[in-house]
């Protein structure tokens, strides 16, 4: 695994981790970073043979807050349906007798 932050990353950067995995014989390299990849990195991933996965800025965001990982509940909402029961045997949408 590797992680970084405050640059954008490139294809040395995946190059090192990929030495690593097979120095150490992994079944995969994960490459974390709070910017993003670089087209070529993400081009040199896709063509390489050993597995790596890149998680980026914007999808480490989304599984922090699919998880509930360093994030809080700010508000909650309320849905709702409309209850047909509620309404006898009258068609919704009927015409309310006047008078």
């Amino acid at each position: 695994m590797s992680v970084k932050s405050g640059r954008n990353i490139g294809v040395r950067d995946i190059r090192d981790l990929r030495g690593t995995v097979e120095r150490d014989k992994a079944e995969l390299g994960v490459f974390i970073t709070t910017s993003r990849f670089t087209p070529d990195a993400r081009k040199y991933v896709d063509q390489i043979e050993k597995k790596v996965v890149l998680i980026d800025g914007a999808m480490l965001a989304d599984l922090m807050i699919e998880h509930g990982v360093g994030v809080a509940v700010v508000q909650t909402y309320a849905v709702k349906k409309i209850d047909v029961d509620y309404f006898d045997d009258e068609p919704f949408g009927a015409a309310v007798p006047t008078g």
